[in-house]
């Protein structure tokens, strides 16, 4: 696994289920095409698995 993931929020939540919009906020996305940084481990994976339609992810 990679040490970091960039993490960039490439489609909107607006239609999106109420759990899926608080994982992304959870994820720390607020805009469209904004990117985070976080520290790969099981917890990020799961947030990113649950809204991966939404966002793209790129390991460091």
């Amino acid at each position: 696994m990679a040490n970091k993931l960039e993490i960039t929020l490439t489609k909107s939540v607006i239609g999106s289920k109420p759990a899926q919009r608080k994982t992304v906020e959870a994820l720390g996305l607020r805009k469209l095409n904004q990117t985070v940084e976080h520290q790969d481990n099981v917890a990020i994976r799961g947030m990113i698995n649950k809204v991966s339609h939404l966002v793209t992810v790129k390991e460091q």
